[in-house]
């Protein structure tokens, strides 16, 4: 009997640990990471989430070295139709509102602008998004987003 509780003990532990994996593993589907660099480019032109995620964290990382005031860089998601217009309104805003338009409605998300060196993070939720829009992801900071763009997809 004893050799049973062993057995069952054990195998309690194992479901258990398999089951907080496969929690962890749906928790990491909501969590993307993307960095930038020095040559304005992303190391992703596509990030994806599925569709059963309600809020998303995505961490930037400038794995360059330039300061953000030479090279800086932020990330910024919309629909693909309001990309260009979000862009050029986040010029005129400047630096000190990282590139984007106070009050923007059709921003769905951004982050701070990063130099060199730095990260920052944005948690955002996907409630109105749906996986037939298209959604694109840029970098605002003048003359960048042409360049640094990328879809986002909502799986």
């Amino acid at each position: 009997m004893s050799r049973l509780k062993t057995i069952s003990a054990v195998a309690l532990l194992g479901f258990s640990s398999l089951f907080g994996f496969s929690s962890q593993a749906m928790a990491n589907e909501c969590a993307l990471s993307i960095s930038a660099n020095d040559a304005m480019q992303f190391d992703s032109k596509e990030l994806s989430v599925p569709a059963s995620c309600k809020e998303v964290t995505l961490t930037l990382n400038h794995a360059g070295q330039l300061p953000k005031a030479a090279m800086g860089h932020n990330w910024v998601l919309t629909t693909a139709a309001d990309m260009q217009g979000v862009a050029n309104d986040g010029m005129a805003a400047g630096a000190a509102k990282n590139y984007v338009k106070d009050g923007d409605t059709r921003v769905i998300a951004h982050t701070d602008v990063v130099g060199g060196g730095s990260s920052t993070s944005i948690t955002f939720s996907t409630e109105g998004m749906s996986a037939t829009e298209a959604y694109k992801f840029f970098c605002s900071f003048p003359g960048h987003w042409a360049i640094m763009q990328g879809n986002f997809v909502i799986k």
